[in-house]
């Protein structure tokens, strides 16, 4: 109306003329064809009322085309206003939505909370009405009190469906029992079904983590700095099978042409049914374990997923919530990937407040993932300096704190600063003593150090103040086993895993735990691999390696074509006894050059070995005393290039029997060639298969399967074992797969 008055007409003389052209336009759709003299008759009475004086000159002139009545001229300005409204109305929706000035998600989530918390309050109170049984008032509740449906019977108790479920099976036959499984199968379904919709409501309303950092192709810095502990470098080197493991974290993978390597993951392999043959009494042994161990691990399972909503983190302080607004706007940049623009953002603000933790942590969280996005560990190393700029800033927040600390260790870990890495979850544990995590985290850092004497102090600490942590067990049971107490890591081990909390389920404690009760003779042995085999740690339950390649072909023995290496097996096979002679040789001058065996795999007995290659790299000092044999194979580059394998004289006494045990990979194949070798009492076991060794013959066998050796002939037996790359490896493979 405003717009109106703008021209000059009155307010009465606006009322008339909208009147007017609501009749015309009535006329107009009664009448198709309608000629200019009638519509101004039409609007020059409106019932029975003269007409208003006509309009002033500059009103005609305006929104009126030229020869055309004023009627035309109202309706023509009415649509001309109705688009400019819309064109408004159409650029502020893009506005709104390009500009972020509306804050969707937020919206979005008030809402679902609204509506869960309204149903939750309307629910309980129209519960007193639930005259069905279902714990809900909904229309089949009405219905019965309105009595237009009768009520449903009472619920049976479980003892009368049990009665009443035993005479159905009884009448029925097998075809009822099964149909009864059916719907039990359908009920539980449907139970997991509710479960989830109520899991994802609180998943709505619960705080959001921090995001995962991806830790492809990484390169730790500056190896000097950890030179006199290169084993910290090793991101996963918790192992007693007196190897050194390369650095793998198992929540990422390297993808190597078109295999894949893998830790601890499903695995698919060939011929697998037949390496699965358990032992005649395996089954029979550890059936009932079996079920109660799987019932345990269901129960856990069940209540982890049954926790309690998360509380959301509080990070602000006094200042940073002053500068609420410019932290979320800096934020918002992040999450939407656009890390410089953030980085930019977060710095401005540090400048600006140099006091603001947040504002810090967030310029350390755009680090982090930026480090990430450019594979650049000097900016990772610059995220791991604000990350410790942040915690230190005066009245911080507890949690964010907690946050930046934690994060701290993770990435000094990941570039090997393992004692780093240490230094920052010592001071985690001093400012939050009671806090268990950090202190987990700890042992983890002194383990990778191959400090077991400070983990398992830490680990007794949390376990008198939380005897029930799972993670705390699994770990403590494991160093017991690595000091040889066998018999004390047993429940360890066991309740670890059967307690299902995070971090206990990996394969490295299904192997050692199956390992320990192997060696006390109890054959739930086969029970505990065969759960990592289903829950995707190993091949099979015979093939528990832990450092793979997926989709390699896999079987225990195997023969020089199948591999591919005749021309290596014929050269060991044809000078057999040169290298015989020299490996007495080194024997007969001094004995101690046999390093006894230090991997903890003999039960008795008396093994020494003496090795010329370890992980690809040539031993000068041992070649010396054995030129012959090494100047022979270094002309096979499949064998001194294996860097997840060796080159030795194994010589083992009569007496020694070594445990069932596996390697730790399944990129090689192990070639034996037999030296010296008593008429009997000498076999080797690698699955359900036992063969013997034969003078200037070689044999080939996958040490990923489980083997086993005995010693119980009357003098000595020498063999020269030569570990090969996987025939299926490609080139580009054995070049960039991690020793071993």
């Amino acid at each position: 109306m405003q717009r109106y008055r703008a021209y000059g007409a009155s307010s009465g003389e606006e009322e008339e003329e909208f009147q007017g052209t609501q009749e015309a336009l009535e006329t107009q759709e009664e009448e198709p064809v309608v000629h200019l003299e009638a519509m101004d008759d039409d609007l020059c009475q409106t019932d029975g009322k003269p007409s208003p004086p006509p309009p002033s000159s500059e009103s005609k002139s305006v929104g009126k085309p030229p020869g055309g009545a004023a009627g035309t001229a109202v309706k023509y300005s009415l649509f001309t206003w109705f688009a400019v409204l819309a064109l408004l109305g159409v650029w502020s929706s893009v506005a709104v939505v390009y500009f972020d000035i509306v804050d969707y998600d937020g919206v979005m989530a008030r809402a679902r909370d609204f509506r869960a918390n309204f149903t939750q309050v309307l629910q309980g109170k129209l519960s007193a009405y639930d005259a069905d049984g279902d714990g809900d008032f909904d229309a089949e509740d009405a219905k019965v009190l309105l009595g237009l449906k009768e009520e449903p019977a009472p619920p049976k108790t479980p003892e009368e469906k049990a009665e009443t479920h035993g005479k159905q099976a009884t009448d029925g036959g097998a075809a009822q029992r099964s149909q009864g499984e059916e719907s039990a199968g359908t009920t539980e379904d449907s139970t997991t079904m509710s479960d989830a919709e109520s899991d994802l409501d609180s998943e709505i309303q619960a705080a959001v983590p921090l995001p995962a950092f991806v830790e492809e192709d990484f390169v730790a810095d500056d190896p000097r700095e950890e030179v006199e502990h290169l084993q910290a470098r090793d991101a996963d080197a918790i192992d007693t099978s007196g190897v050194s493991v390369e650095a793998e974290s198992s929540s990422r993978s390297s993808v190597v042409e078109s295999a894949r390597e893998v830790t601890s993951s499903k695995l698919t392999r060939e011929q697998e049914s037949q390496m699965e043959v358990e032992r005649p009494s395996e089954a029979e042994t550890g059936s009932a374990a079996s079920q109660t161990t799987a019932e345990k691990r269901s129960e856990a399972v069940e209540a982890q997923t049954k926790t309690p909503k998360k509380k959301k983190a509080k990070l602000l302080n006094k200042l940073d919530r002053s500068i609420k607004a410019d932290l979320d706007a800096a934020e918002k940049l992040r999450k939407k990937g656009k890390l410089e623009a953030a980085l930019k953002s977060f710095e401005a603000l540090v400048r600006q407040h140099p006091l603001s933790p947040r504002a810090r942590y967030g310029q350390a969280q755009a680090e982090d993932d930026l480090a990430e996005k450019r594979r650049s560990n000097d900016m990772l190393l610059k995220a791991v300096a604000s990350y410790r700029d942040a915690a230190e800033l005066p009245d911080a927040a507890p949690d964010l704190v907690r946050a930046a600390l934690a994060r701290r260790a993770e990435r000094q870990q990941f570039l090997g600063r393992t004692r780093g890495a240490v230094t920052t979850l010592e001071r985690l544990v001093q400012i939050f003593p009671d806090d268990v995590s950090p202190k987990n985290d700890l042992g983890v850092a002194f383990l990778l150090l191959g400090d077991n004497k400070s983990a398992k102090k830490v680990y007794e600490e949390v376990l008198a103040a939380a005897p029930a942590n799972g993670f705390a067990k699994v770990h403590y049971g494991f160093i017991l086993k690595s000091e040889n107490k066998i018999a004390e890591s047993i429940p360890y081990l066991k309740e670890g895993l059967e307690s299902g909390e995070p971090g206990t389920d990996d394969g490295r404690f299904y192997f050692h735990l199956g390992d320990a009760l192997q060696r006390m003779g109890d054959q739930s042995a086969y029970h505990w691999y065969r759960l990592g085999h289903e829950r995707g740690h190993f091949a099979s339950v015979w093939q528990r390696s832990l450092y793979n390649v997926d989709g390699l072909k896999a079987q225990p023995w195997w023969t020089p074509e199948e591999t591919g290496y005749t021309l290596l097996v014929e050269a060991l096979e044809r000078n057999w006894e040169s290298i015989r002679d020299e490996a007495l040789a080194v024997m007969d001058r001094q004995t101690g050059h046999f390093v006894p065996e230090e991997e903890n795999l003999r039960e008795k007995g008396e093994w020494g070995q003496y090795t010329l290659w370890q992980q690809g790299k040539k031993s000068s000092t041992s070649c010396q005393a054995v030129p012959k044999t090494c100047a022979l194979l270094e002309k096979f580059p499949e064998a001194t290039g294996c860097k997840r394998g060796q080159i030795k004289f194994s010589a083992m006494q009569p007496g020694t029997h070594v445990w069932p045990h596996t390697g730790p990979t399944n990129c090689r194949l192990r070639m034996h060639l037999g030296l010296v070798v008593p008429r009997e009492g000498c076999r080797i076991r690698c699955t359900d298969s036992s063969r013997t060794w034969e003078e200037g013959k070689v044999l080939i066998f996958d040490d990923s399967f489980e083997h086993e050796v005995w010693q119980d002939a009357a003098s000595f037996r020498l063999v020269f074992i030569v570990d090969v790359w996987h025939p299926q490896l490609t080139a580009q493979q054995r070049r960039t797969l991690g020793a071993i």
